[in-house]
C-alpha cells in the first residue's frame, strides 16, 4: 500500500524535474530574448556590452565623438549609448527588388529594426519622443512614436523601463509586431526564421554573434562577388569559452561558417580565403616581425580556413592583450627614454 502511495508522488517529481530541464536546455539553446522580438529580416547582428565592460574590468567603454545631434539626445534623455546600452540587437531588411529579394518590401536600400535593453529615464526619454514625433498611435497598450526622418518614418515603442525597439521599415506591422511578440514574453520556440534556423551554430554563451543571408550580387556587398561564388548563409560568432578548444585563460574564440548552396560552392569559397590568408602570411614574413605587435601577430597567426561539405570555416583565438587594446581605445604613445652614460635605458612597454 505504500509503495501505491509513493509512485504517483515520484512519478510527479520526475515529470516535473524532466520538464524544467528541457524548458532550461531550450532557453540555452534559444537566441537571446532581444533578438527573439525582432521581427522576420535578411541578416541579424546582437552584442552584449555587458560582458564588454566586464572584459574591460569593469571600465567604462571607450568614448566615442559626440556630433551636435547625438549631444541634443543626451541632454534630453540623460542616455548615453556607450555607457548605458547593456545589449542591442539589430534586424537588417535587405530591398525586395535585390537578388534573391528580401524582407525591405519596395525600399531602394536596406532598412533595420532594433531592440535596445539598458538603463533608460523612462520620464525624459518620453518627453524627447513627444517632442519628437509627428504622430502618437496606442497599440496593446504600447504608445509608438512615428518621427520624421528623411524620406521615411522612424517609429519607437518603450516595451519596458528596460527595453525599447525601434524600426524605419515602411510598413508600421513591423514594430506592432515587435510589441505582440514582447507581451507574450517571447517564447523560446519564437523568433525570426532565420535565426530558428541557425543560431544553433552560435558558439554556446557568445556575447557578439551575427546571422546573415549573404547576396554577392548586391549594391551593398561590393566586391563580396570576388570571394563568394554565389549566395551563402553566414554565421558569425566569438565565444570565450568555445567548444572542443583548450585556450589561454581571458582569451576568445571567433568562428565564421558560410552555408553554401553546394560542396563546390564551399571548395571554392575556402580556396580563395585560403590564398588571401597565405598572401597575408607572406607579406608579413617579406618584412619580418620585428616591431609587430605581439598580440596582433598571435590572432591573425591563429587564423585557419577549412571546409566540410558545403561549410567553409575561418577560425581564430583573439589573445587577451589585443581585447584589452581594443576595449581601452587608442593610447598615447610615450617617449622612449634616453639612455645614460651611467645604465643602459629600460625597455618601455605599454
Amino acid at each position: 500500500m505504500r509503495i501505491r502511495r509513493t509512485f504517483p508522488i515520484v512519478a510527479g517529481v520526475v515529470v516535473v524535474a524532466a520538464a524544467v530541464t528541457v524548458a532550461v536546455q531550450l532557453r540555452k539553446h534559444a537566441p537571446p530574448e532581444p533578438a527573439r522580438l525582432l521581427p522576420s529580416a535578411d541578416a541579424f547582428f546582437y552584442a552584449n556590452l555587458e560582458w564588454a565592460r566586464k572584459a574591460n574590468a569593469g571600465n567604462p567603454l571607450p568614448a566615442v565623438s559626440h556630433d551636435p545631434e547625438y549631444e541634443r539626445f543626451i541632454q534630453a534623455t540623460g542616455f548615453q549609448f556607450e555607457r548605458d546600452l547593456d545589449k542591442a540587437a539589430f534586424a537588417i531588411h535587405y530591398p525586395e527588388k535585390w537578388p534573391g529579394g528580401g524582407t525591405g518590401g519596395a525600399a531602394p536600400e536596406p532598412r533595420f529594426s532594433e531592440v535596445f535593453v539598458g538603463k533608460f529615464d523612462g520620464d525624459r526619454l518620453t518627453a524627447y519622443l513627444k517632442h519628437a514625433a509627428k504622430s502618437v498611435e496606442t497599440y496593446n497598450s504600447i504608445d509608438i512614436y512615428t518621427i520624421p526622418m528623411e524620406d521615411r518614418s522612424f517609429r519607437v515603442a518603450l516595451l519596458s523601463p528596460d527595453s525599447v525597439a525601434s524600426s524605419n521599415q515602411d510598413n508600421p506591422g513591423v514594430i506592432q509586431g515587435m510589441v505582440d511578440r514582447s507581451r507574450r514574453l517571447a517564447s523560446p520556440f519564437g523568433g525570426p526564421a532565420l535565426l530558428r534556423k541557425y543560431y544553433k551554430r552560435v558558439q554556446f554563451a557568445s556575447p557578439v554573434w551575427m546571422v546573415a543571408r549573404i547576396q554577392p550580387e548586391a549594391p551593398a556587398f561590393g566586391g563580396w562577388a570576388s570571394i563568394f561564388p554565389g549566395p551563402a548563409d553566414v554565421v558569425l560568432s566569438a565565444s570565450y569559452n568555445p567548444l572542443h578548444l583548450p585556450l589561454r585563460p581571458g582569451s576568445i574564440h571567433v568562428r565564421a561558417e558560410a552555408l553554401t548552396a553546394s560542396p563546390d560552392d564551399a571548395h571554392v569559397l575556402a580556396e580563395k580565403l585560403g590564398v588571401f590568408l597565405a598572401m597575408f602570411h607572406g607579406a608579413e614574413s617579406s618584412v619580418g616581425t620585428h616591431g609587430t605587435d605581439a598580440d596582433v601577430k598571435e590572432f591573425f597567426d591563429s587564423l585557419k580556413v577549412g571546409q566540410e561539405a558545403d561549410r567553409t570555416t575561418v577560425s581564430a583565438t583573439v589573445p587577451p592583450g589585443f581585447l584589452k587594446k581594443l576595449f581601452s581605445g587608442p593610447q598615447e604613445a610615450i617617449p622612449a627614454a634616453k639612455p645614460s652614460s651611467a645604465q643602459s635605458s629600460p625597455a618601455m612597454t605599454q
